[in-house]
């Protein structure tokens, strides 16, 4: 067993089937849910703290850059032929564990308090096999949508539902004619 290290935490937002995107984009538009999104992956406990973002290289070019910069966090984007991390992004990586191994090293082992994973389905489904992943954000869009890219399956006697989680709104949404809800599972 690995020492502890930082908690690796997914977020995402998936509709009946499980889909997360379209074509490179969100199927819907809900801008109070990509609102908590970003909320979330940017909250720190203080000054000078950053979160480290993982994204994979079709994630990362599909992000609206109205969304950049985002607070508190430093970007990794996951690629195994680009030569470079592309613009706006920090670290290039070849893989998710080249990844979380940067938060074991110095100088980000004292400044990164959190590992938010952002998609897409392999860098999720990596991150779900890792010893540090304790945390599942999974906004459930009460909707079926035309999706080419899925949340993968987790295990949810595992991964459990929580109940009136600390800052997260418990109750039904609704935006733009869809409902939603935002859920927290986390590893038992």
């Amino acid at each position: 067993m690995e020492p502890p290290g930082k908690p690796v935490r997914l977020i995402a937002a998936a509709c009946r089937n499980m889909g997360i995107g379209k074509d490179g984009r969100l199927p819907w538009d809900l801008p109070s849910e990509f609102r908590f999104l970003l909320d979330t992956i940017s909250a720190v406990s203080s000054p000078g703290k950053r979160n480290l973002l993982v994204w994979g290289k079709v994630c990362w070019f599909s992000c609206p850059q109205e969304a950049f910069p985002i607070p508190n966090t430093l970007h990794a984007v996951l690629s195994r032929t680009l030569r470079c991390a592309p613009e706006g992004a920090h670290y290039l990586c070849p893989d998710f564990r080249s990844a979380v191994d940067l938060v074991s090293e110095s100088p980000l082992k004292d400044v990164v308090e959190t590992v938010w994973v952002l998609g897409g389905t392999s860098v999720y489904r990596d991150a779900l096999q890792h010893p540090w992943c304790d945390l599942i954000y999974l906004t459930d869009v009460m909707e079926e949508f035309d999706c080419d890219v899925f949340f993968p399956p987790f295990d949810r006697s595992l991964y459990k539902l929580q109940e009136g989680f600390h800052g997260v709104p418990g109750d039904t949404q609704e935006e733009n004619g869809i409902k939603f809800k935002f859920q927290v599972f986390k590893k038992s």
